[in-house]
């Protein structure tokens, strides 16, 4: 299996082709009975999944190869369903649920077995002798032939996992034992036998892989462990209640890995090997199976087909968490400013801490760099009528989108490049750090500002355009953006990226966020998208511009304008205007307020309802 085309651009200027390749040809020999996992396989306990096959995923790159992994064994049960008729591989986030909430005392085990709970079978001498018939096994088991009628094994299996059958067979204090153990996933089964044959054998070493015993479904082979589990079941009357003479049981756990779907039909096979010879011996081994289905009532079934996507939402649950945590902070923050810009040094610390969140968390630890890629992957979807699902195996971009879209119509384009754009953030930290060795800082003329930042419409212009040239330049043209080298790959590329990314926050250190404010494309097309905004948020009184110019010269962005009016599509929300606003030392009108016979009435700015222009 190789790689024909891909237009991935982590993969054909990030980190290469190479990785990818790679990746794919692991494939290479595995079918698709095999349950195909990305990652380690080695669990928490340091052993082997043997159940499972794992392959490596690529650094840097989780959602893309999550995608090819999803798409590879799509496509692959697709062919094998319709050619081969083959069912098997079901997908793991549409398995049945247990319904934990449902449980019912039984006076006794013949209670269970009446509901349909306890599975048993029943496996005589001649049934394993009828097996063997013309093998080189047949006849090796004299009490076989001699007692043809009498039980070779019986075999008793129950799913612990349902609430009504593990808290009647097992004590309260071993059924909290066994919850405390057991993943979301996972799957618990009480095996026992009676009879001449049990399901292990005597050298089984507790903990292991029963040696007799398999489990199946659909023809996919599940791995069950021994849990070594100290208890003391209730087992059939008959057998004497618990385990004593040729009475066995364990307790097997099958792991959330294995994707068992307790709504489907289960095959336990009990294995039985035979010898002939003494020297050289011929093997022989035969399999009996028996078939275990829980009743409907005590499982949910999902009612439509799902997607992959739900592991890397649910993988990611504690960054979820924390990003949406520090987006409602935000939220408060812009939404109620009072208390943030009641002084200029308050405002600084609540800042900087915020951007120190978004670079370290967002970007780097969370890789929810925000790009234009996202954009012209979008757009390529849209025009090839392909799905967009592939956008929710990234749930932090997903989330990033979404608060981003619904901050463009309550306050503009600044939300997202003031506070949540990881690259800015470096710039700004850029920008304090030649303040501090106090470089020369060039700050353009008005005009001149005005004419540069209209560059980064161009540059979106160009990048859009060539989505309808080809997806090769495409992927070249995105390379504008340094997001990918400095916030995604953490500076490890080739060195004509690092130098780019490095130019640019050089840059930043002489003109303020000069990247952001002239040639991004991303902050070009969210000013656009960001003149849906409803209304001017920002307060601004009668003075403002005429005559006091105070905020206009002490906004870095030069998002003000000379009549004292917020130019929203350049504003990055710094919310510095709104400090000097609330402050008597700094806003002039209010300085004037306070001296003697210079009372200058304040009369609030009226607040337009449509966006500004």
């Amino acid at each position: 299996m190789r790689v024909l085309s891909q237009h991935e651009p982590v993969f054909v200027v990030g980190l290469g082709p190479e990785p990818l390749d790679h990746f794919v040809g692991q494939y290479k020999g595995l079918a698709i009975t095999q349950n195909i996992k990305i990652g380690s396989n080695l669990n928490k306990h340091g052993q082997a999944d043997s159940a499972n096959v794992f392959i490596d995923g690529v650094a840097k790159a989780t959602a893309s190869v999550g995608i090819v992994n999803q798409s590879l064994l799509s496509a692959a049960l697709k062919v094998a369903r319709a050619r081969l008729g083959f069912s098997a591989g079901l997908d793991p986030e549409m398995v049945g649920r247990i319904k934990m909430g449902l449980y019912t005392p039984m006076k006794d085990f013949a209670a269970l077995e009446k509901a349909g709970l306890a599975t048993r079978k029943v496996w005589l001498n001649r049934e394993i002798e009828a097996e063997f018939k013309g093998s080189a096994g047949e006849g090796q088991d004299e009490l076989a032939r001699t007692e043809p009628d009498r039980a070779f094994s019986e075999l008793l299996v129950l799913h612990l996992n349902v609430p009504t059958v593990g808290r009647n067979v097992l004590s309260e204090r071993e059924w909290k034992h066994l919850q405390e153990w057991m993943e979301p996933g996972d799957h618990a089964f009480l095996v026992a036998s009676r009879g001449r044959y049990g399901f292990v054998g005597e050298d089984y070493i507790a903990g292991a892989v029963p040696d007799r015993l398999t489990l199946t479904q659909s023809g996919l082979p599940l791995e069950m462990r021994d849990f070594a589990m100290e208890a003391s079941p209730k087992l059939p009357a008959e057998w004497g209640g618990t385990s004593g003479g040729d009475v066995q049981w364990r307790i097997f756990k099958v792991i959330s890995q294995a994707s068992l779907d307790p709504a489907r039909p289960l095959d336990f096979s009990l294995s039985v090997t035979r010898q002939k010879g003494l020297v050289l011996p011929e093997t022989v081994r035969r399999s009996f199976a028996m078939k275990v289905v829980l009743p409907p009532g005590h499982v949910s079934v999902p009612a439509a087909s799902g997607k992959a996507w739900h592991a890397p939402w649910r993988d990611r649950a504690w960054e979820i968490a924390v990003l949406v945590a520090g987006l409602g902070l935000l939220t408060a923050l812009l939404a109620w400013p009072q208390w943030i810009t009641a002084s200029p040094r308050r405002l600084g610390q609540v800042r900087n801490a915020y951007l120190v969140f978004t670079l370290g968390f967002i970007g780097w630890f969370a890789q929810g760099q925000l790009s234009i890629v996202n954009i012209t992957a979008f757009l390529q979807a849209l025009l090839a009528g392909r799905s967009l699902g592939f956008f929710l195996f990234d749930p932090i971009t997903v989330i990033l989108w979404a608060y981003v879209a619904v901050s463009l119509v309550l306050w503009g384009r600044g939300t997202f490049c003031g506070w949540l754009c990881p690259f800015g953030a470096l710039q700004e930290f850029m920008a304090a750090l030649a303040r501090w060795l106090k470089l020369a800082q060039w700050r353009p003329r008005t005009g001149t500002d005005a004419t540069l930042k209209w560059i980064k419409y161009g540059v979106l212009l160009a990048v859009v355009s060539t989505l309808f040239v080809s997806p090769e330049w495409t992927d070249k043209a995105v390379e504008v953006e340094p997001f990918k080298t400095a916030i995604t790959l953490t500076f490890d590329r080739s060195w004509p990226y690092v130098l780019w990314a490095a130019g640019l926050l050089a840059l930043s250190a002489f003109v303020y966020k000069g990247y952001c404010r002239y040639l991004c494309p991303l902050g070009a097309g969210l000013a656009v998208l960001g003149r849906v905004r409803g209304f001017d948020w920002l307060k601004r009184r009668a003075e403002c511009g005429q005559p006091c110019q105070t905020c206009r010269h002490k906004c870095q962005y030069q998002a003000i304008k000379p009549q004292g009016s917020i130019d929203y599509n350049e504003c990055f929300q710094c919310l510095e205007c709104v400090a000097i606003y609330n402050a008597d030392s700094l806003c002039t009108p209010r300085v004037l307020e306070k001296r003697k016979g210079k009372v200058i009435p304040v009369r609030p700015l009226h607040v337009q309802a449509s966006p500004s222009k």
